[in-house]
């Protein structure tokens, strides 16, 4: 019966993720816009991640194929030093924060990440990489509050931190009417290789 009720397709992607000190700074600096933008659909903070690669839909069987690879790169590469800082719109509706620091080191991981992905025969829309979280999206008919909102965080600048994990995700997106809900399929401390427990 568990086989039965297995999904055939997963959405996937891998990431890595600000701690949680970071995205309560951020946070912070959102609260006047939580408070007078309701109607946008934001993101939940537990699920603020930058994306390295996005996978989209793929056979619940081709998952398995990542893990060693992705594990083996999180092994090689060392934490980079990150920090989240001001924030923007992409296509007039798309609320974004930004993300500063070791830029090379992050670029490096997402083409190790890349590279994996495509040696295990996964093709994927290898779109280029602009490191950033995705906080909330616009309603139809309310994209003025984007902007406005973008502009209040634009001089936003968070503490540094370390990206000590990657993760490969999965989500429900698709599959319901409600929001977006994302969990770890595995992770891995990066400069380590060691597998985290699932959460």
């Amino acid at each position: 019966m568990e086989e039965q009720n297995r999904p055939a397709t997963v959405r996937v992607f891998i990431a890595l993720a600000p701690p949680d000190e970071a995205k309560a700074q951020l946070e912070d600096a959102l609260l006047p816009a939580y408070a007078r933008h309701p109607r946008m659909r934001w993101n939940r903070i537990e699920d603020w991640h930058i994306t390295l690669a996005f996978l989209g839909e793929l056979p619940a069987t081709a998952v398995p194929l990542l893990i060693p690879p992705l594990a083996g790169l999180a092994a090689a590469h060392r934490p980079p030093r990150l920090s989240l800082r001001g924030g923007g719109v992409f296509d007039d509706r798309v609320l974004w924060s930004g993300v500063d620091g070791d830029l090379d080191a992050l670029h490096a991981i997402a083409d190790d990440v890349r590279g994996a992905v495509r040696d295990c025969g996964i093709a994927f829309e290898g779109r280029p990489l602009r490191p950033h979280l995705t906080l909330a999206r616009a309603r139809r008919g309310d994209r003025s509050s984007v902007a406005e909102i973008a502009e209040g965080i634009a001089g936003f600048s968070g503490l540094p931190w370390a990206a000590e994990c990657l993760h490969l995700v999965g989500s429900n997106a698709g599959r319901s009417p409600g929001p977006i809900h994302y969990r770890d399929v595995e992770a891995w401390t990066l400069g380590s290789g060691r597998a985290r427990s699932r959460t």
